[in-house]
């Protein structure tokens, strides 16, 4: 059985049971014995037979039209990222994303030099780290020395890599979901990109956890979040992180802040003074109790 037929099933069936009757103008209650969606309304809303949707989501019918896989989309109410998925798994990827961007425009080069009191950050759409400031240094311990999947943030999570992000149980497990699934639209954004492809499967073999979260079909782009990180050398820090995508380029800027006049503030100022080439060597310790390490 082919591959993408079968993942292109497991990912209909998965995303049917989390609609709700109501967001379809469906009634809910009565005989339901799952959740979401029964494939009769599926196919129903999609225009399709019930038994071709029925060989869909058992990967017997491969390579489902464009046509097809948008009525899918609309039918399952899919976001942006969720329609790119499918369409990969359809196999029919859109032709003009050969290769991830990975260039930083001069613009962004400027940028997050200029913001030297935040820790920033450039980052891939999967989430390769491509240049950062000083004090992004001097927060996460300097990666300069980093080479490959040691630059990407997803590799070092669930390879258990130093970090000093404190989170609770809930908000790693939260995190876990958010990075695999992000990671999931960029190869669906990205499929012939061997960069992509190559990290997927390194991480497929190395860790169990990945293999298990990305067999869920999670699509849970990255969010703004609040940071608490336990510096050696400044104590605990708490910032605000924003995810902004740079236009034209796919690519992440993340910043760090912390609101002003706080305890973290100063620590940030203390961190960004001239001390700061230098407490940027420090190696991040691993924190006890925090789960996986990541950078964001």
């Amino acid at each position: 059985m082919d591959e993408l037929a079968t993942n292109f099933g497991t990912a209909l069936r998965a995303w049917r049971r989390q609609v709700a009757p109501a967001e379809v103008g469906l009634p809910g209650g009565g005989d339901r014995r799952v959740p979401g969606l029964r494939r009769e309304e599926v196919a129903s809303i999609a225009g399709l037979s019930v038994d071709y949707l029925v060989r869909l989501e058992q990967g017997r019918a491969s390579a489902p039209s464009p046509q097809t896989v948008e009525a899918l989309a609309r039918a399952l109410r899919l976001g942006a990222e969720q329609r790119s998925v499918l369409y990969h798994l359809a196999g029919a990827a859109e032709p003009n994303r050969a290769r991830m961007p990975r260039a930083v425009p001069t613009g962004v080069e400027r940028l997050i030099g200029r913001l030297g009191g935040q820790p920033s950050a450039v980052f891939t759409a999967d989430w390769t780290l491509l240049r950062w400031n000083t004090l992004w240094a001097a927060v996460h311990g300097d990666p300069s020395a980093w080479d490959g999947h040691d630059r990407n943030l997803i590799w070092r999570h669930f390879t258990d890599r130093r970090t000093c992000i404190v989170r609770s149980a809930d908000e790693l497990t939260m995190h876990d979901r958010e990075l695999v699934g992000d990671l999931r639209v960029a190869h669906a954004r990205y499929p012939h990109d061997r960069g992509v492809a190559g990290l997927i499967s390194d991480l497929y073999a190395h860790s169990a956890q990945f293999r298990d979260l990305w067999s869920e079909f999670a699509v849970l782009p990255a969010r703004d979040a609040a940071k608490a990180i336990e510096h050696p050398l400044v104590g605990r820090i708490d910032l605000d992180c924003q995810v902004l995508w740079v236009s034209g380029a796919e690519l992440r800027l993340i910043v760090y802040s912390a609101e002003p006049g706080s305890a973290s503030a100063t620590a940030l100022a203390k961190l960004a003074g001239p001390a700061a080439d230098t407490w940027s060597t420090y190696a991040a310790p691993v924190h006890q109790g925090s789960g996986p390490s990541a950078l964001l």
